[in-house]
């Protein structure tokens, strides 16, 4: 949601309201839990699946240890972007600001475990709330996890065998998350649990109701009986399978990268343009390029085409982007398609003055993209960014076509 000029001085305030109204209703709908049996919220959490572990049937399984997060520095107007700085520097994560080590990854192994909500945060039958497989946007303090904000987990549907969750904040609107904290799960579990894993999984908590869900899920080779995750539900198993979501912080880990790239392939000997500009449509706040009109007929002179990937099929954009040579496009989900671009692919990628984010770029940085980044004026320093989520974007044309000549005449 994009707040309003007028209101977002005050959205740090609402969102201690917020959370601390979380923290209240939580509070009491946790000391009622005992009465409600099984349909009562978690009692308590754990900030981490190692302690998760020392419950009742839960086993924890171990894949990849912690590792560093080495990212170079990186161009573009305004030059030392203060978050694109603050990168360098971090060490412990915030809502702007992600860690410089990636996870280690897991797979939580829970008997008689249960998901809940459209964000599927994982519980025992004990009644703990695995935090680290549940996070959620902006919490981390598991007393303010949107889990709490109902009084029971609403109504259970019990599904016999194994089930394995690829559901995470996210995944069910947003192609971003889809790929990478959905899909990136089943990279997960094939490397904690062996390439055979999926084999014998008797049902997937996973969002699959738009077009692109359903066919990133059967090129990833998901194509056991699919069930939808819904906000004030619970789904629970006999055995329950929860992957560590590699990409909470969206770091775009290298591993999972490599993962995306090996299983969702280009076409062979797709032709497609070198240059392709993406546009976001016309329709205000939705994060559009206010001054397309202008700047179109001179990128069109400049070889590129324009694309709207919504307009095309999952394998149809990843031909596209991997085809590419150059990217210039409004920060949008439909750049998680560079994913699949080769490296050395350069990328001009547009931003409002209120929100700059850096999960694209770092999708960037793991493929080896010429990134350069390009921010309207006056951009706005820590204390104002990532208001205007949905802003649109608007840069002089003239200022923009001097940042892609920059990036042409760059080899």
């Amino acid at each position: 949601m994009s707040l309003p000029a007028w209101l977002r001085p005050w959205w740090p305030l609402f969102k201690r309201i917020h959370l601390l109204l979380t923290r209240l209703l939580g509070h009491a709908f946790r000391a009622i839990s005992p009465l409600l049996g099984a349909r009562g919220v978690p009692r308590r959490a754990t900030a981490h699946a190692t302690e998760t572990a020392a419950e009742p049937g839960v086993v924890l399984h171990p894949g990849r240890p912690e590792e560093p997060w080495v990212r170079p520095a990186t161009e573009g107007e305004p030059a030392g972007h203060w978050l694109f700085e603050a990168i360098h520097a971090a060490t412990v994560p915030t809502p702007r600001v992600p860690a410089t080590t990636v996870p280690a990854t897991f797979t939580l192994e829970i008997a008689g475990g249960r998901l809940t909500g459209d964000y599927a945060a994982a519980t025992t039958p004990t009644k703990v709330l695995d935090h680290e497989t549940s996070t959620y946007f902006g919490v981390f303090d598991w007393r303010e996890h949107p889990i709490f904000l109902r009084p029971t987990l609403g109504p259970t549907e019990h599904v016999s065998g194994t089930v394995l969750s690829l559901t995470a904040r996210g995944t069910s609107e947003n192609y971003y998350h889809f790929l990478y904290d959905a899909l990136g799960r089943l990279a997960v579990l094939e490397d904690t649990l062996g390439e055979g894993a999926l084999a014998g999984v008797d049902a997937v908590v996973v969002p699959h109701r738009t077009r692109y869900q359903k066919q990133l899920l059967e090129l990833a080779g998901v194509t056991t009986r699919l069930i939808q995750p819904e906000r004030g539900r619970t789904v629970s198993a006999d055995r329950l399978l929860v992957p560590s979501n590699p990409n909470w912080a969206l770091q775009a880990p290298p591993a999972t990268v490599a993962w995306l790239r090996d299983r969702l392939r280009p076409s062979v000997a797709a032709d497609t343009p070198k240059r392709l500009y993406v546009t976001r449509g016309t329709t205000p706040r939705t994060r559009r390029y206010v001054e397309e009109a202008a700047l179109w007929p001179e990128l069109e002179r400049r070889g590129f085409a324009r694309i709207d990937p919504g307009q095309h099929s999952v394998q149809e954009q990843i031909d596209l982007f991997h085809g590419a040579e150059v990217v210039v496009s409004p920060h949008g989900a439909a750049l998680t398609n560079l994913t699949f671009s080769r490296p050395g692919v350069r990328v001009l990628e547009m931003f409002a003055s209120t929100y700059v984010h850096l999960g694209l770029w770092a999708i960037c940085q793991a493929v080896g993209a010429d990134y350069r980044y390009l921010v309207a004026e006056p951009a706005a320093g820590p204390n104002g960014a990532n208001q205007g989520v949905l802003e649109d974007v608007t840069i002089p044309p003239a200022r923009v076509l001097a940042s892609v000549d920059a990036l042409l005449a760059d080899r």
